[in-house]
């Protein structure tokens, strides 16, 4: 047999054993969090076409993207994220009474990044959105939501880092910078670049007062104090409402008893570019990327039909779990499989007992000695 038969391309594997099971028991106990707070669940297809998408996701981004063509030559997609297709989704058929509505989903995203990289090019995900509500509370219980998530996996060392995409792009307004400059620097603070970034707006004769407001936005990170220095910062409504929601927004998380997971960094941006206002992630150590990330973005839904403020987030498995095993939390499994031999003169009998213990829930093997 060829030996290319034998191994799974590049960024995809198997996965089996522990793992699996793990995954699948991780997968139920968010899954019954996120049922908790009131999420209906909601499944949408793994490609769509490319158009839903186009619009979202910068020109480099988009060659990430797994292209393939349907038989009238339409361009299609296999999803590299949830939110544009739940967006589709909800546009059509679910914000006509104009209430609240909360969705719960999962499944694989895929991402064609380069093999250099050492990520995995298929992820599961795990997420909530709720649309049809502007209101602070909104955004503070879907990251309470996502703090229960995690703790509900087993996880109790994360925090989550909180900005506001407003804040960013008010800046960027009251400077006079184009969409397609601010896209361009932007990439490079969320790469942690800010050399490239100024050289960037140097490139585009930004005035020395913008690029370093811009730049300092790296330094607004900590507790709640740290909006405060963010306030004196800014003159333009856009960036100023966007500190006076993140301190409302701190009110109500404090209302939920869970402050203690939460930090504020204005320098989280998103590569999506349907982030409007509150951002966020989730980071714990033994993994060098965020396990969760999030934000509202009320502009969305209006693409595909219905205007409708929204906030979501979405975990990824693979990032959680990679962390649950580096930091030795004991994840539950459940009972092994009990096995009953048989040979041909008593299969009648074992077969007996194997159906009386599996109509108890036990899960038993039928093995020929």
């Amino acid at each position: 047999m060829s030996k290319v038969l034998l191994h799974t391309p590049d960024g995809v594997r198997d996965i089996y054993g522990n793992e699996c099971s793990d995954r699948k028991l991780i997968i139920d106990r968010i899954h019954s969090k996120m049922k908790n707070f009131g999420y209906e669940d909601i499944e949408t297809p793994t490609f769509e076409f490319f158009d839903v998408f186009a619009e979202e996701i910068n020109t480099k981004d988009a060659r990430e993207l797994f292209k393939f063509f349907d038989k009238d030559g339409n361009t299609l997609v296999l999803r590299p994220d949830f939110t544009p297709s739940i967006a589709r989704c909800a546009s059509k058929v679910m914000l006509e009474n104009g209430n609240p509505v909360r969705v719960v989903y999962e499944g694989n995203t895929f991402l064609n990044t380069s093999n250099l990289q050492g990520k995995l090019k298929e992820n599961y995900n795990i997420g909530v959105e709720l649309m049809n509500d502007e209101s602070v509370y909104a955004d503070g219980e879907i990251i309470a939501l996502l703090i229960e998530s995690l703790k509900s996996a087993g996880l109790n060392d994360f925090q989550i880092s909180i900005g506001d995409a407003d804040y960013y792009k008010g800046l960027c307004e009251e400077a006079g910078i184009s969409s397609e400059t601010e896209e361009q620097i932007r990439e490079q603070i969320i790469g942690k670049n800010y050399f490239a970034a100024e050289s960037i707006m140097i490139d585009k004769n930004v005035s020395e007062k913008y690029k370093n407001l811009i730049l300092k936005v790296s330094e607004f990170i900590g507790s709640a104090d740290a909006l405060d220095k963010a306030l004196e910062q800014v003159s333009n409504e856009r960036s100023l409402n966007a500190i006076r929601r993140l301190k409302e927004l701190y009110e109500v998380l404090t209302c939920y008893g869970v402050e203690k997971y939460v930090s504020f960094d204005l320098s989280i941006l998103s590569k999506f570019n349907y982030y409007t206002g509150v951002i966020f992630s989730a980071y714990t150590y033994g993994v060098g990327d965020a396990i969760a990330k999030g934000g509202r973005y009320d502009n969305l839904l209006g693409k595909y039909g219905k205007n409708a403020p929204s906030i979501g987030f979405s975990i990824v498995l693979e990032d959680l779990l990679s962390a649950l095993y580096r930091q030795n939390v004991s994840i539950e499994r459940e009972d092994k499989c009990e096995v009953i031999t048989f040979t041909k003169e008593n299969f009648k009998e074992a077969l007996v007992k194997a159906s009386e213990l599996r109509a108890k829930g036990k899960d038993v093997a039928l093995i020929q000695e």
